[in-house]
C-alpha cells in the first residue's frame, strides 16, 4: 500500500504578499464540516515564528485563505510560535491541539472553537516536560477524555476529566529498525473504524528523513496494538518533499475519511502542504483487517 498524491500538488503555498505566511506552510490540520474542509495551518513569515491559519474549500483540493491568522502566539508557553494543529471535534466542540514553542521548549497545549475561526486557549495539557504530537481521540472514554503524545521518542496515551490534568500515561509503542529508528509520533487524530483505531503516524531514520506509516489500535484499549505493518505508506519523493525549510520530511497532521477513502494532508520539507489519499479497503488490507 501506497499513498497515491493529488496531481495537483501542493495545494497550498506560501503567499509572499502576507508577511505573516510569506516563508513557509506546513503541517495542516484538516476536517470536514456542514459540507466544508476547513484548514488551519502553520504559517511562518519574516520573523520566523509560526501563527495559524485558515482556509476554507468545497473539495478539499482548492483552498481560499483568510489574510489573518486565527491564532498568534500570545501566551507565556508559546512566545516563539504556535505549531502543529490538530482538530478533533467532540460533542459538537471543536479541539486543537497544537505545541506551544518558547525558550522554555515545545508544550502540548489545547484550544477550543465552535467555529473553528475564534479558538480559545484552554490551557498546557502537560505543562512541565517537553511535548507534542498530540491529538485527541473524537469520543470520551469511560466519561474521560483521551489523548495520544509523544515522551521521545515513544507515542504514548493519557486520560483527562478536563483536559487539564492528564493521568494514566501508558506507552502504546516506539521505534523499530530501519526507516523509524529514531522516532515515531502521531500524525492525524485517530480514526475509529469497525476493526479498531487507525492511525498514521511518522517515522524518523538515522538520516533524520521522515516518512508515514500506519497502525491499528484495539477500540476498547487503544494501547493494545492489532497491526503495525513493517513498512512505510509514503516518503519523501517529489523535489518539494526534499527541498525546504527542512528537507526530506512528509509530516502529517491530518487523518480524515472521505467517502470510502482515506485521506491525509501533510507538509512537505516545512515548506508547502500536499494532499495524498488511498481506499479505505486498501489500507484495511494492508493492515490485515481484510
Amino acid at each position: 500500500m501506497r499513498f497515491e498524491r493529488y496531481p495537483g500538488n501542493p495545494v497550498l503555498c506560501p503567499n509572499p504578499l502576507n508577511a505573516w505566511e510569506a516563508l513557509n506552510v506546513f503541517n495542516a490540520a484538516v476536517v470536514q464540516h456542514n459540507g466544508l474542509f476547513h484548514m488551519l495551518y502553520r504559517a511562518q513569515g519574516v520573523e520566523y515564528k509560526s501563527s495559524i491559519g485558515y482556509a476554507v474549500s468545497l473539495d478539499g483540493f482548492d483552498w481560499s485563505r483568510l489574510d489573518k491568522p486565527v491564532m498568534r502566539p500570545g501566551a507565556k508557553f508559546e512566545t516563539r510560535g504556535v505549531e502543529d494543529p490538530r482538530i478533533t471535534q467532540i460533542d459538537g466542540t471543536f479541539y486543537m491541539t497544537y505545541t506551544g514553542y518558547s525558550v522554555h521548549g515545545t508544550r502540548a497545549s489545547i484550544a477550543r472553537s465552535v467555529n473553528l475561526i475564534n479558538w480559545e486557549r484552554t490551557g498546557v495539557a502537560l505543562p512541565d516536560e517537553d511535548n507534542k504530537d498530540h491529538a485527541l481521540f473524537p469520543e470520551k472514554t469511560g466519561g474521560r477524555y483521551c489523548m495520544f503524545h509523544r515522551r521521545e521518542p515513544d507515542i504514548w496515551l493519557a486520560h483527562s476529566d478536563d483536559l487539564l490534568h492528564w493521568s494514566d500515561h501508558q506507552r502504546v509503542f516506539g521505534p523499530r529498525p530501519g526507516w523509524e529508528s529514531v522516532k515515531v509520533g502521531l500524525s492525524g487524530p485517530p480514526l475509529k473504524t469497525e476493526q479498531g483505531w487507525l492511525i498514521v503516524y511518522h517515522g524518523v531514520d538515522d538520516e533524520r528523513l521522515y516518512r508515514q506509516g500506519v497502525a491499528l489500535l484495539d477500540l476498547g484499549d487503544p494501547t493494545r496494538v492489532l497491526s503495525r505493518p513493517a513498512d512505510f505508506v509514503l516518503e519523501p519523493r517529489e523535489p518539494w518533499e526534499h527541498l525546504g525549510d527542512v528537507p526530506h520530511v512528509v509530516f502529517s497532521c491530518a487523518t480524515l475519511q472521505v467517502g470510502d477513502e482515506l485521506w491525509i494532508y501533510y507538509g512537505g520539507a516545512d515548506r508547502v502542504i500536499g494532499q495524498a489519499s488511498c481506499p479505505m479497503d486498501e489500507a484495511m488490507a494492508f493492515l490485515g483487517k481484510e
